[in-house]
């Protein structure tokens, strides 16, 4: 029996991913290159400086440093915004009897403003809210998820991880835990093949919430 539940956040409970790709877009019109927002789809939950890493090669972009800050200025301000929640996600969540938490990439502060944001701060203490800040290694490391586990002393066959990426779901299979895969979130685009997660170990994949709950009551 599921007991506990670990979401990831950007792309799982909120539409965010698809606002960063939105931000890099918008960025690189500055160099003159235009790059449709699907194109980043690949790029889910890797870090923003990888990914500022990898098109600062692929562009020839100097300054890594002036890349990043204008991102993060660009994204902040369509984050706030435009910042919505996933499809099913706050039904799914506010109707869940298992525990909640949450391990994601990004950092404490900005979950906790998007929990605000998006009205599901309810559901989601401090505590439970698990960052890449607060670990050695983010993912594809499963430190994360681990460290959710420990803290909480968690039975790992009585847990079930939420990803969108494979990045996360990698991460959450070297943790030892069962990952659904979701797909709901606006950067899964109809030319996306959700074969990826399954590939990277996701127990399932699913584009609808109410899918999940099914998942989980198989186990």
């Amino acid at each position: 029996m599921i007991k506990n539940i670990i979401f990831d956040f950007d792309g799982v409970l909120v539409d965010s991913e698809i606002l960063v790709a939105k931000a890099f877009a918008k960025y690189m019109l500055n160099f003159g290159i235009e790059i449709n927002e699907k194109e980043f789809a690949h790029f889910a939950g890797k870090k923003t400086f990888e990914v500022i890493e990898i098109l600062s090669e692929k562009y020839s972009i100097k300054n890594q440093q002036k890349f990043f800050d204008d991102i993060m200025e660009i994204a902040s301000n369509i984050y706030k915004k435009e910042l919505t929640l996933v499809q099913g996600a706050h039904n799914f969540v506010s109707n869940a009897n298992q525990k909640l938490f949450i391990g994601s990439n990004s950092i404490k502060n900005r979950i906790l403003d998007g929990l605000y944001r998006v009205k599901l701060n309810q559901y989601f203490k401090a505590d439970q809210v698990y960052s890449f800040d607060l670990v050695e290694n983010p993912k594809p490391h499963p430190d994360i998820y681990l460290k959710a586990i420990e803290d909480n002393n968690l039975q790992k066959d009585e847990t079930i991880i939420i990803e969108d990426s494979s990045v996360g779901v990698r991460a959450g299979v070297s943790s030892g835990v069962k990952v659904i895969g979701i797909t709901a979130g606006g950067h899964w685009h109809e030319q996306r093949d959700d074969k990826e997660l399954l590939e990277a170990g996701a127990i399932a994949v699913t584009n609808n919430y109410n899918k999940i709950e099914k998942i989980i009551q198989s186990y």
